[in-house]
């Protein structure tokens, strides 16, 4: 068992070597690894003392314990020190000039198009509707052939879309996401799918090769084509403003029927004032689709819409150019910062 008078040595011996190593330091290094053998957590000096104290009676503990944080208190200090004299000297051939302005803190914020995913999510959230993901390279079959498209569509010709292989692509849209929930769950069903989609693009001021995308799917018993227009309505209402108008266009995409395009009346501070600009696509879910994915047409129906937040993101912040979204400007995304 230690005895407090070997104690009490060898934490003197610590301070008074510690010092000196300390000041023998003549680089940043040196006083580094003078640290580390005096004060390390694991090999250090001073914590191998402090291993010592549960081999000391219990009535000398209280007076060894004051001679540990003496010599670490004296250690310290040494250090502060030696630290202070290896600082540079202020270079007095060039001040600093105290008239310039500093730099403000950059601040992180959420991305715009992020922004408006998740308020739209949260919008349908409340009205029933939870999300579905699914995977980002697909085959032709649920691509394509699930969705009513026809063997010869333009879309599935390779100047219109990126082919993995001769039967797996990047997805178009997310609609294969809706395929695979209608395979897996009964209805009813009410999903909310966004994800990125992949598209032989230009990359211009309203496209471009890669995107996010949100569709929506609703499938019960008696749902009809007002459910799809109410919804979609209160959806306008409660993201853009109690007054924004909308307007159903007639429109055909091989997996509804009927479709349409849905339009809201903004202005996009461009300089030609309000004017309709389509937000979505959407109709009556097509019967082929759901006999594809095994749910029967004749007992059910249901409807779905696509849409690309990045647009929504342009309208609601008036944007005449997406490319803004994409261009990383830190000026730009700054003012999205919260």
């Amino acid at each position: 068992m230690t005895t407090l008078a070997e104690f009490l040595t060898r934490a003197d011996a610590i301070a008074r070597d510690g010092t000196a190593l300390i000041r023998a330091a003549v680089t940043r290094d040196a006083l580094d690894h003078a640290r580390v053998g005096l004060l390390g957590r694991k090999q250090g000096q001073l914590t191998s003392l402090m291993a010592m104290l549960g081999s000391l009676p219990a009535e000398d503990r209280r007076a060894a314990g004051a001679a540990v944080n003496a010599t670490k208190q004296t250690l310290e200090l040494t250090l502060t020190s030696a630290e202070a004299a290896l600082a540079p000297a202020p270079d007095a051939s060039r001040p600093d000039d105290l008239t310039m302005p500093g730099r403000d803190a950059w601040k992180g914020a959420v991305h715009p198009v992020s922004l408006v995913i998740d308020e739209i999510s949260g919008i349908f959230r409340e009205l029933g509707f939870t999300i579905a993901l699914g995977p980002e390279a697909e085959t032709e079959w649920y691509n394509f052939g699930a969705l009513n498209f026809p063997p010869d569509h333009p879309a599935m010709e390779a100047h219109d879309t990126l082919y993995l292989s001769d039967d797996t692509l990047l997805r178009t849209h997310t609609s294969p996401v809706q395929v695979r929930t209608l395979q897996s769950h009964t209805p009813p069903i009410r999903i909310l799918c966004p994800g990125n989609v992949y598209r032989r693009d230009f990359f211009d001021a309203t496209h471009a090769p890669s995107f996010m995308q949100i569709e929506g799917l609703c499938i019960d018993e008696g749902v009809s084509f007002v459910d799809l227009k109410a919804t979609l309505s209160e959806f306008v209402r409660r993201f853009y403003s109690d007054a924004a108008r909308v307007r159903l266009r007639p429109s055909f995409f091989p997996f509804v029927e009927p479709g349409a395009e849905m339009d809201v009346e903004v202005d996009l501070n461009d300089g030609k004032g309000t004017r309709w600009v389509e937000i979505l696509g959407c109709g009556m879910v097509h019967p082929n689709v759901l006999d594809a994915a095994g749910i029967d047409s004749e007992k059910y129906s249901g409807w779905a819409f696509g849409m690309g937040p990045a647009r929504i993101a342009m309208s609601r912040h008036k944007l005449p150019d997406i490319r803004l979204l994409y261009d990383s400007d830190v000026r730009f995304l700054e003012q999205f910062a919260q």
